[in-house]
């Protein structure tokens, strides 16, 4: 399937690419799929960005190359690919209604001599079809990886306070600020969940933390990943915005997957 990519997007995209990471880590930071990172970073190359180059050749007018040469006329939105498994949507359908997994109905559309990325067979399954993919059995161990790289991110219910001012008992919400390695938290309350509270919540951490973490992992909480997906999460272009700005990368937890957060690292639901 075929999305259409924003500029910021595609700037994020590039970004990513230029701290060093390979093509999968890329199309995960920035919210991507791995054929469409491959895509823009040979464009880049081709205008000519150095990958080892600072961050600054990252203008508007590289950009607006990078997307002119990337995006080719699809009329409706979608790609070839995207044609082909129309083509054979009742049998994919098919295989659905029997409880094949996508990995499997890639198999059998190859034996077909029908070659399609499994990335674009899950999105045409779960869009297009009664898909609705299979949880996982268990928790995985979670490597905790360096210190200072990586925190999580999430949102607690404290419960309700008198406002005297307003006659009214608002919710309380902790922003729970998780570090991978040291465990050690940091909680800023708020009364809304909105990107400017958030925004907020993360200012105060990374005083609190004297610095900025390499990776941020957030709960896919609606203001940072309006869309949640297992393959193509898509983040806002606020947060987009500020993770540039600050310098971090996003790696949202799979959706509907909790347990993938290491077990003393899943976010608690907070009371007084």
């Amino acid at each position: 399937m075929y999305r259409e990519v924003s500029v910021i997007e595609v700037r994020e995209l590039l970004r990513v690419w230029m701290s060093g990471v390979g093509l999968r880590r890329v199309a995960s930071l920035a919210g991507a799929d791995r054929k469409t990172a491959r895509d823009y970073t040979n464009a880049a190359v081709l205008a000519g960005l150095d990958r080892g180059g600072d961050l600054d050749q990252l203008t508007d007018e590289l950009i607006g190359a990078v997307i002119e040469a990337v995006r080719p006329g699809r009329p409706d939105g979608h790609g070839q690919t995207w044609e082909v498994l129309r083509a054979n949507h009742d049998q994919i359908v098919k295989w659905v209604e029997e409880g094949l997994t996508v990995v499997k109905i890639c198999d059998l559309l190859a034996r077909r001599g029908i070659m399609v990325p499994q990335r674009t067979l899950h999105r045409c399954c779960t869009q297009c079809t009664g898909y609705r993919g299979r949880g996982a059995a268990g928790t995985v161990p979670v490597t905790d990886g360096e210190p200072g790289v990586e925190c999580q991110i999430g949102f607690g219910r404290m419960g309700k306070v008198f406002d005297a001012e307003s006659g009214r008992n608002p919710v309380v919400h902790a922003l729970i600020f998780t570090a991978v390695y040291s465990r050690h938290m940091f909680v800023w309350l708020t009364f809304t969940q909105t990107l400017e509270a958030i925004i907020a919540g993360c200012e105060a951490a990374w005083a609190f933390f004297d610095g900025v973490f390499k990776v941020l992992i957030p709960d896919n909480m609606t203001p940072i990943v309006p869309k949640a997906d297992s393959t193509d999460p898509q983040f806002s272009i606020g947060w987009t915005e500020y993770s540039q700005a600050r310098g971090f990368f996003t790696d949202p937890a799979r959706a509907a997957h909790p347990c993938d957060y290491p077990e003393d690292l899943v976010i608690p639901s907070v009371r007084r």
